[in-house]
């Protein structure tokens, strides 16, 4: 008699189906990466030229290949491994409209995680300065040398910039809402698990 309301109670509570420990790992990794590298370009950029802000521009530059060697792999990974799908409380709570931003949004961000870097090299290649990964790698210049061009990349890679950095805050705050507001578990399927 007294198995019944336990076994009932179990019952109810939803599964919510997660990402994989690598998607979640390259998640983190590269959303980390990038407020990083956003944060230094921001800073770098107010400072006079001096032997830090060389070396912070190297830096932004190393970390933006790794940015977009990462989201190859991500990318990669998950044409390869279907995503789970949205828990059936947040389908409760979105509306059709709300279901399609969410994928274009997501789509979006995926794009910029690659024309961010790439814009950002290209800028380096048509001012006269290849990018050396690490110090250690040198990677080809996919644009000639070019002193108007650069000026036009420059203004796209920071445009790009801001627009990435944009969706990830509207990104981090429908996430927070879903999990403060809505209660439906979505940001569980992302975050990490701790013991068991």
């Amino acid at each position: 008699m007294t198995s019944a309301p336990a076994a009932h109670h179990v019952a109810a509570r939803p599964h919510i189906a997660r990402y994989g420990a690598v998607a979640i790992g390259l998640h983190w990794l590269l959303a980390a990466a990038i407020v990083a590298s956003f944060g230094v370009g921001l800073y770098l950029h107010e400072l006079p030229l001096s032997p830090l802000k060389a070396r912070l521009i190297n830096w932004h530059k190393w970390a933006g290949v790794t940015i977009l060697a990462l989201s190859a792999v991500r990318l990669l990974w998950r044409l390869a491994h279907r995503p789970p799908d949205l828990p059936a409380a947040t389908l409760a709570v979105m509306a059709a409209w709300q279901q399609r931003s969410y994928r274009a949004t997501h789509r979006l961000m995926y794009a910029l995680f690659f024309a961010v870097p790439l814009a950002g090299w290209a800028y380096s290649s048509a001012a006269g300065f290849q990018v050396v990964w690490f110090g250690v790698v040198p990677l080809p210049d996919f644009v000639a040398v070019d002193e108007e061009l650069a000026e036009l990349l420059k203004g796209l890679h920071q445009l790009l910039a801001f627009g990435l950095g944009a969706l990830v805050i509207v990104h981090v705050a429908a996430a927070l809402k879903h999990q403060f507001v809505d209660r439906d578990g979505l940001m569980q399927r992302m975050l990490p698990t701790v013991g068991r």
